[in-house]
């Protein structure tokens, strides 16, 4: 079976000395493909040469809401003109969100309707980040309707909430929440969702698995979510659901 990572920050610093190593590793278990996501300006620009260095790794080009406080209202034209330049290397637009965490909202929007606005300008599918903010999304994407759809990163909303979201042409990311019992709503939710519209990813490394916390999270984890999945779903025939899910992702990110 053949998988992709559909979100992990192979970039950070907690690779840095293992890097190589830790994609061979995955790459040898079958998962063979990594989304990686832009989260400001500068470590969008640095993701080319790490594409170039590793194959397997796709990227990403976006303004996380973690770091709005990086965000400058110039980076959006900047974002825009990189994507230009670069699109044949890019398979998305994101990591973008809105997140009630974090203060400033309205800077939040309107750094997140202009990002959809770039995706819609380069053809491209949306990465999208959120906490408690699926309101807050699908008011923007009322406003500045999102053409090529995308992925719901780390999906814990409801049902309806996952229902309109795939009517937008999202896919929902899957990881390691399903792997805690605790997290029932979010596994009752995607029991109920069909694998077409559902995508695979770790958060690395961040989102660690039941009974790995406090560790480093690697995309060596995906079969791990693989597995919960198939249990959660009561799933027989491993092979062809991996497909699905392997199909889901190549066919939202044309990869």
């Amino acid at each position: 079976m053949q998988f992709i990572d559909s979100h992990c920050h192979l970039d950070f610093s907690e690779f840095d000395s293992i890097r190589e190593s830790l994609i061979n590793e995955c790459i040898a278990k079958g998962v063979n493909q990594f989304v990686v996501p832009g989260i400001t300006l500068a470590q969008s620009h640095t993701l080319i040469k790490l594409k170039a260095t590793f194959p397997s790794i796709k990227i990403a080009a976006g303004l996380h809401p973690y770091f709005l406080d990086q965000h400058k209202e110039s980076h959006i034209e900047a974002l825009f003109e990189f994507g230009v330049a670069n699109k044949h290397h890019l398979i998305a637009i994101g990591e973008c969100g809105l997140d009630r965490s974090i203060e400033d909202l309205a800077k939040q929007t309107s750094l997140f309707e202009q990002q959809i606005t770039i995706a819609n300008e380069l053809n491209l599918p949306l990465i999208v980040h959120h906490r408690q903010s699926h309101d807050l999304i699908a008011q923007s994407f009322k406003l500045c309707k999102p053409k090529y759809g995308g992925v719901i990163h780390a999906f814990s909303g409801s049902l309806q909430q996952a229902q309109y979201y795939i009517k937008q042409g999202f896919k929902l990311g899957v990881g390691g929440v399903i792997t805690y019992e605790r997290a029932a709503k979010t596994r009752n939710v995607i029991t109920q969702i069909e694998p077409q519209h559902l995508v695979l990813e770790t958060d690395s490394p961040s989102m660690p698995l039941n009974g790995h916390q406090g560790e480093v999270n690697t995309p060596l984890h995906i079969p791990n979510v693989f597995n919960a999945l198939c249990s959660l779903k009561q799933s027989s025939d491993k092979e062809v659901l991996a497909k699905m899910l392997y199909d889901s992702c190549s066919e939202v990110f044309r990869i």
